[in-house]
């Protein structure tokens, strides 16, 4: 076991600034490895996904990360933007893609596109990668995953991929059939948990889109309201309203856990005790982030965020 790990935040072909952060974290080119390696050698990074779209440096990115995985100086899980890249390139057998390449998903996908074509063999290789990543890793007194940790979903992903914790080509399949278990299950943990608002309530996303219904603060108690647990801007009227009954929280005796995904802003710091976010909306002009995570720290601290 590593005498820590410094978990890293969602990317989004941001390249410079992950060499920037692994350099300032203490990571050098390594020349018997090839791969960036701790100086201490005593220490490695988890990434918690979505490396692509957006930004513009994605071989950069990927020719990073991937080099420290197959080089034992990380570790990484899967994204939602992994998972939706895995969907836009696999064709549905019916003339068409598992994701749709409507106008919106072909611009949130371009940059990634513009550098790895559709039907390339460099895609496919990058493709074949991201089947490599977990959906979770839980082990060394931590839990890391990208939006969401659910006891249900992920006990049931666990026998859907027979312990790997991996997607194949026919769980991806399921996985994009909306109203299947395994839809919900991968909805769930890769891109957080969403409710209904009531009856004529509603939003506009950050990429203009009304919502009706919402990402939420899954974590919180079960004795919160919904205007409590909503991560859009606020929105009146939920003062009263409970959450629903399912969603999971994330009791004080858990594990320490680090997520990503949910382009926070200011300055970093523990969302409970016990569970960390480390995307803090480097993709929009913000910071790209590390935690600096000791083995055996049960309490996390906002001193131990690195950027």
């Amino acid at each position: 076991m590593p005498a820590g790990y410094d978990i890293i935040g969602d990317i989004h072909g941001h390249g410079g600034k992950l060499i920037d952060l692994l350099k300032a974290l203490g990571y050098e080119q390594n020349k018997i490895k090839k791969c960036f390696r701790h100086h201490s050698g005593e220490r490695k990074v988890i990434f918690l996904g979505d490396f692509i779209d957006r930004g513009t440096e994605h071989v950069l990115v990927l020719n990073t990360v991937m080099d420290m995985v197959n080089g034992g100086e990380a570790e990484a899980v899967m994204g939602n933007h992994e998972f939706n890249a895995l969907a836009f390139h696999t064709p549905d057998g019916k003339d068409g893609y598992l994701r749709k390449h409507s106008k919106a998903n072909i611009n949130q996908h371009n940059t990634f596109l513009e550098e790895f074509p559709l039907g390339a063999e460099k895609t496919q290789n990058i493709l074949k990668f991201f089947y490599t990543l977990p959906l979770w890793i839980e082990r060394d007194g931590l839990r890391i995953i990208h939006a969401s940790w659910n006891p249900d979903k992920i006990g049931y992903l666990e026998q859907v991929t027979n312990g790997t914790l991996r997607l194949t080509p026919e769980i991806l399949h399921d996985a994009c059939q909306k109203g299947h278990k395994t839809y919900e299950a991968i909805e769930t943990l890769l891109k957080g948990v969403e409710v209904d608002l009531p009856s004529g309530v509603s939003f506009t996303d950050q990429d203009g889109t009304v919502r009706t219904r919402s990402r939420i603060k899954w974590w919180l108690p079960p004795t919160s309201t919904l205007h409590d647990a909503m991560l859009a801007d606020d929105i009146p009227g939920l003062e009263n309203t409970p959450l629903p009954p399912d969603v999971p929280g994330y009791p004080p005796s858990e594990p320490p856990c680090f997520v990503g995904h949910y382009w926070f802003t200011g300055d970093p710091e523990p969302l409970l005790p016990n569970l960390a976010c480390t995307d803090y909306a480097v993709a929009k002009g913000g910071k790209l982030v590390a935690y600096r995570w000791e083995a055996g720290d049960t309490k996390l601290e906002a001193e131990k965020f690195f950027y």
